[in-house]
């Protein structure tokens, strides 16, 4: 049952102790606590303050219990037991049709608003959409823009269009199933600004991942090849025609492949190539542009 209870701070707390017993990490149950049930991490660190104080929880402990022990005894992820996904300053539909949005991919977006500003783009596009997160996030920037959404897997482009749809109603996106810029041949030169956080784990790193990862995320949005860096080259393969002059391509890699993705660019023909480090530090992104021109 997910019917609302309230319980003192001190229950609560001693709740959530036992529940820890089983397993798991603290973050990961508070992210549960506060996505299923309501009780946000400020509010519980004010109950250790005052444990007599009566706390409203939105769903029953016995439905939280089970979630907990579903992901502790089968490493299902939360996202796809709660169904959701905060992500930026929306909460996205989250399924095992797609990727979970990471929160270093949402600095994808925030270097495109740096690099762009606020001036207008005519046309966008986020290649291996997967969830939509940078498709409806880009829709929200430039929501006078067109943009173009693609993927290889129909179930991941139905789950973007109902994120589309639910997080940024008024957007101007074509979806498109297909393997990365074929179904936009209608519009290569057009492009001012492309994203894409493609595969890029090497195949002989799949079986070293969490549970987490490995069993219940799509293995056709993780691996890369043998090097990780297939679909990188898929990318950039076509990127010089595909992108308008003075485009923008930004890209999401591994830990390690930055000095690889950045020679890779260059073989492309891409001007201005730049690697750029995540929140830890870690060169995480490339950002290079098709010489020739300027965004107007």
């Amino acid at each position: 049952m997910k019917d609302a209870q309230a319980c003192t701070g001190a229950f609560l707390l001693q709740w959530r102790r036992d529940q820890l017993q089983r397993g798991g990490r603290p973050v990961d149950f508070d992210w549960l606590l506060d996505l299923s049930g309501g009780v946000s991490w400020s509010a519980l660190q004010q109950l250790r303050i005052d444990p007599d104080r009566t706390i409203h929880i939105q769903c029953s402990l016995k439905f939280l219990e089970d979630q907990w022990i579903r992901h502790v005894a089968e490493a299902i992820p939360l996202q796809h037991l709660v169904g959701s996904c905060p992500w930026r300053d929306v909460e996205l539909e989250a399924s095992p049709a797609a990727l979970i949005p990471r929160q270093e991919t949402e600095l994808l977006i925030d270097l495109a608003v740096q690099r762009i500003g606020r001036q207008p783009i005519r046309r966008w596009a986020d290649l291996g959409t997967g969830s939509g997160a940078l498709a409806v996030a880009l829709s929200c920037e430039w929501p006078e823009a067109e943009g173009h959404a693609v993927d290889l897997s129909s179930a991941a482009l139905s789950l973007a269009w109902r994120n589309l749809q639910q997080c940024a109603p008024l957007h101007r996106c074509q979806l498109h199933c297909g393997s990365w810029w074929d179904p936009l041949q209608l519009w290569w030169g057009q492009f001012d600004l492309v994203l894409s956080n493609p595969p890029y784990i090497p195949s002989g790193q799949i079986a070293e991942l969490d549970p987490v990862v490995r069993d219940h995320e799509p293995h056709l949005a993780l691996v890369g090849g043998r090097d990780g860096l297939d679909s990188i080259r898929r990318v950039l393969a076509n990127a010089d025609a595909a992108l308008s002059p003075g485009g923008l391509l930004l890209l999401e890699h591994h830990h390690d492949q930055s000095t690889a993705v950045l020679d890779l660019m260059q073989q492309a023909g891409l001007a201005e190539c730049e690697a750029v480090p995540d929140l830890q530090g870690v060169l995480r992104f490339a950002i290079a542009c098709r010489p020739g021109g300027v965004i107007e």
